[in-house]
């Protein structure tokens, strides 16, 4: 059974970074690629980073490029978020994501973990 858990979430004040882990189990994921969305309250799921595990290319979404990372440890199974001067409006639920495709449309993702919350202060 495929199991995403995220961690790292909490309260940082504006212009503080955070670094979110998504650790992966239950299969082989060699051939998937990873994502992060994010979802603020009122307002729908949106991409923010992906990565395959294969050969490390990376994507980012346009709120967040120049100020997140997104990155691997294959030996640990897990993937990264690290962020970096956060703004209030980065305040929302995280989620990790797997699929066996690549694009930013959450259709594409197979797997969901069940999110971490991150609260920027202004």
């Amino acid at each position: 059974q495929v199991q995403l858990v995220e961690s790292g979430g909490g309260l940082v004040q504006a212009g503080g970074s955070l670094r979110l882990s998504c650790a992966a189990s239950g299969r082989t994921f060699s051939s998937y690629a990873m994502g992060w969305f994010r979802q603020a309250p009122g307002k729908e799921r949106e991409f923010v980073a992906r990565i395959r595990w294969i050969d490390n290319i990376s994507a980012y979404g346009d709120s967040v490029k120049g100020r997140f990372t997104i990155s691997r440890d294959n030996a640990k199974n897990t993937v990264y978020l690290q962020m970096n001067s956060l703004k209030p409006e980065d305040t929302a639920v995280y989620y990790c994501a797997a699929s066996q495709g690549w694009g930013s449309r959450q259709t594409v993702y197979d797997y969901w973990g069940q999110g971490t919350q991150v609260t920027v202060s202004s």
